[in-house]
């Protein structure tokens, strides 16, 4: 299950990034942000098993950048 939440997360965030790329969808939009924070959670989740800190670090900064972007999104 955890290897599913890592592959889930690897393609969002590569959907953020193309989608935005092939302005589909804006960088400051909820999609865009969404899917960055769901993605990282997602690399996250699978970081933490394997005991690998360097993705672990660059998406828990990624989750709050994005969690932050989110929140002034929604309010």
């Amino acid at each position: 299950m955890i290897e599913a939440i890592g592959w889930y997360g690897l393609s969002a965030i590569l959907m953020a990034y193309a989608l935005s790329t092939m302005e589909i969808i804006q960088a400051n939009s909820f999609w865009h942000q969404r899917l960055n924070l769901t993605g990282s959670l997602g690399i996250v989740a699978v970081a933490l098993k394997k005991k690998d800190y360097q993705p672990l670090v660059l998406n828990v900064i990624r989750c709050l950048v994005a969690g932050i972007s989110f929140i002034g999104l929604i309010t």
